[in-house]
């Protein structure tokens, strides 16, 4: 069982693990409903989206790795809020973050918070991020918030987590060639121990 609180659990066998990269995800999640998406946020939008209608789980978990300025390489944070980092339709009279049209604000909430874990804001994006300097996301990566829409939408439950792998800063691309193979032990600890 994926014991999110006290109230929420949810059987291994109903629950789809998504991840970016197979490196993410290690042997850890081997025989387990694992997707692998590809890279960006269009990648992981069409992979979730086909796998959705094949396996219709009962819990989406995105796992993965992400910079942050705010947390420690090593910790896993639990992504409640989610925003498109690199949408920016100002120049129409749009906020900032916002999809014209969509009726989604700019700050998507759609995440299960799980116990004894510090919460963030996700930030995704197509770039890898190496000037880390918006204070409105703690959290860099480049897929989570087209899951997060998409599990909205679908209504399935939605659990997001991080680890950190670099600060999203000038020697993240060394930092997270080095930590991301660390995240899939971090995962399975918090998720199956």
């Amino acid at each position: 069982m994926i014991k999110i609180n006290n109230e929420l659990h949810y059987p291994v066998a109903d629950t789809l693990f998504v991840f970016a990269l197979d490196s993410e995800a290690g042997k850890v999640f081997d025989g387990k409903n694992k997707l692998v998406t590809g890279i960006g946020k269009v990648n992981a939008a069409i992979e979730l989206t086909k796998e959705i209608q094949i396996k219709k789980p009962k819990l989406i978990v995105n796992l993965g790795s992400a910079g942050s300025k705010g947390f420690h390489k090593g910790e896993v944070v639990c992504c409640t809020k989610f925003i498109q980092r690199d949408m920016d339709v100002r120049g129409l009279g749009f906020k900032m973050y916002e999809t014209p049209l969509s009726g989604v604000p700019p700050i998507l909430e759609y995440g299960l918070k799980m116990e004894a874990l510090k919460e963030g804001i996700c930030g995704s994006g197509d770039s890898f991020e190496m000037n880390h300097s918006e204070t409105d996301y703690n959290i860099v990566d480049m897929e989570a918030y087209p899951l997060a829409l998409i599990a909205q939408k679908e209504n399935i439950p939605f659990l997001c987590l991080k680890y950190i792998s670099d600060d999203a800063g000038s020697d993240a691309a060394d930092d997270w060639s080095v930590q991301v193979h660390l995240a899939s032990e971090a995962f399975n600890k918090i998720l199956f121990s």
